[in-house]
């Protein structure tokens, strides 16, 4: 199965955009990354799965100064399930106030709607230590 050049680029925009909303504070914009029913799994912090997209908004809003200041994404691969649904795979790195920095790995669902490409499922996992060969 495979995807257009146009449509790669767009789900690779898609992913980068949740950070420059979230660093913005423009909570409100998560319809442009997330289908409305977005399952957001955050069960590795202890924090189950985040609901919908009002959910995740009301969240981040919730976290106020918790927040990161800086989203960063990087290491993208989409692998394409069929035409309309694909999986993609990133690391994100966060920037906390006190310059301390975190890594994840996302993996997404991203499913293409009358909209243009969204996140319908995101699993968030920390790196919290290296491998030991």
């Amino acid at each position: 199965m495979s995807i257009s050049t146009a449509d790669r680029l767009a789900i690779h925009e898609l992913l980068a955009l949740h950070g420059h909303l979230s660093d913005a504070g423009a909570f409100d914009r998560f319809g442009e990354v997330f289908t409305e029913d977005i399952a957001y799994d955050l069960t590795a912090y202890g924090a189950g799965v985040v609901a919908g997209r009002d959910a995740l908004r009301d969240m981040a809003l919730q976290l106020g100064d918790g927040n990161p200041l800086g989203h960063h994404v990087t290491n993208i691969v989409v692998s394409p399930t069929n035409s309309d649904t694909v999986q993609a795979l990133s690391k994100g790195l966060a920037v906390a106030t006190d310059g301390t920095t975190a890594s994840v790995t996302y993996t997404d669902i991203v499913v293409r709607t009358a909209s243009g490409w969204r996140i319908s499922h995101r699993r968030v996992v920390p790196r919290r230590q290296p491998l030991h060969p």
